[in-house]
């Protein structure tokens, strides 16, 4: 069965949609909430934004050609509270600029490795830890961790925040007046061209 040619660019959208969620967390905490742990075997915001760059720098650098898993990768440090892999010899935490450029290079690889790619890429193999995906595979399977780990931050951000938060979806308690807006409207196809 030939891939829906749509495929692409709506999972460009998702990526790039995700990517705001985050974006738009982020830009709300400040650098102590960034590094709020309720509990060693939970991660900060700092820890997730760690863990997606350097994700997304192994599996997208060479997306086509290398494995995803680079063997200069060291996850385990993506991980710890005390340093970014961007540094592992001083120890210190980073400051929020220098976690959200870390997070502006791993997205970077992301859109580097996938704007470029056409249906004709869909189905080639390509390898993560040694282990066979198409592309299609490898794409759903990195747009699902990404979305997964961005809801986390989303929930931390939540959480901290509390009544401060600033909405990413529908406001609570506002789905009727969101809704009776929307059906007010002509029905229209949202197009992958629009705005996020």
């Amino acid at each position: 069965m030939k891939p829906d040619s749509s495929f692409l660019t709506s999972t460009i959208k998702l990526f790039y949609y995700y990517k705001l969620l985050g974006d738009k967390t982020i830009a709300e905490l400040n650098e102590e909430q960034l590094q709020y742990q309720p509990n060693e075997e939970s991660n900060s915001v700092a820890i997730i934004v760690q863990h997606i760059s350097g994700n997304a720098i192994s599996r997208f650098t060479d997306f086509l050609t290398t494995d995803g898993e680079k063997p200069n990768r060291n996850r385990d440090a993506e991980f710890e509270s005390e340093h970014l892999v961007l540094n592992t010899e001083t120890r210190r935490r980073y400051s929020k600029a220098e976690l959200i450029s870390y997070w502006e290079t791993g997205w970077a690889c992301v859109f580097n490795a996938i704007e470029p790619l056409t249906e004709d890429d869909l189905n080639k193999i390509i390898f993560i830890r040694n282990e066979g995906h198409t592309v299609t595979e490898a794409l759903q399977r990195q747009l699902a961790h990404y979305a997964y780990h961005i809801g986390q931050i989303i929930y931390i951000g939540k959480m901290l925040l509390n009544e401060n938060w600033k909405s990413l979806s529908i406001p609570r308690n506002k789905s009727a007046d969101f809704n009776k807006e929307r059906f007010e409207k002509d029905k229209e196809r949202k197009h992958f061209t629009d705005k996020l």
